[in-house]
């Protein structure tokens, strides 16, 4: 874990624990924090972006560091700010097992741990503040699909399953895919029955395009 508030790191230090979560190494800046990923290669690391020395991205760029050398490495980014750039390149590799989230809106415990172990399974979480923000600038990319489908892919990219995104658009299942096809083939992308491909797919394909 990267995080240098000491109570914030102690406190989540304790809360991991108490779900079963062994913590191999807590790191409070920077220079350490590939090192110590690469060193111990955990199941998954919840990781500051900014640290120690420079408090501006040390965190996530230690993480795209140290996934360079282990790809897949499972993150969760746990973050007050979303570092587009980094954001992005973080995405990009496709790779799946990463996470961002954002310190001010994470008010459940129990959201906060399925996430964790959503994204050390391999999975994909994003805080719908950072979905926003990444497609934001490829808007004009997304002209072609419809209002339903726009709110399919935001929740595809949140990493929810299609029968959670039918739940909360209050859509059946076979609506869900049929949007999930138009997306597919209105963006260009191959159809996948693996979400966390799709997801990624979807996100690197925005975040490409210029």
């Amino acid at each position: 874990m990267a995080e240098d508030h000491a109570l914030l790191a102690d406190g989540l230090t304790r809360m991991l624990e108490a779900h079963g979560f062994v913590v191999a190494e807590l790191v409070g800046n920077g220079h350490r924090l590939a090192p110590a990923l690469v060193e111990h290669a955990p199941d998954v690391a919840v990781v500051d972006v900014r640290l120690p020395p420079s408090f501006t991205d040390e965190g996530i760029r230690g993480v795209i560091e140290a996934r360079q050398q282990i790809p897949g490495l499972p993150v969760l980014v746990l973050s007050q700010y979303v570092e587009e750039l980094y954001a992005e390149e973080l995405m990009r590799d496709r790779a799946g097992a990463v996470g961002y989230l954002l310190k001010d809106r994470v008010s459940d415990v129990s959201h906060f741990v399925d996430a964790l172990r959503q994204v050390a399974g391999g999975g994909t979480v994003m805080d719908p503040e950072v979905v926003t923000q990444l497609m934001g600038g490829q808007q004009t990319k997304l002209d072609e699909l419809t209002p339903r489908e726009q709110d399919v892919l935001r929740l595809m990219a949140e990493g929810r399953s299609n029968s959670a995104i039918a739940s909360a658009l209050y859509v059946t299942d076979k609506a869900v895919d049929k949007h999930s096809n138009n997306v597919f083939r209105k963006l260009g992308l191959a159809q996948s029955s693996d979400d966390n491909r799709r997801v990624l797919a979807v996100l690197a394909y925005l975040n490409d395009v210029t």
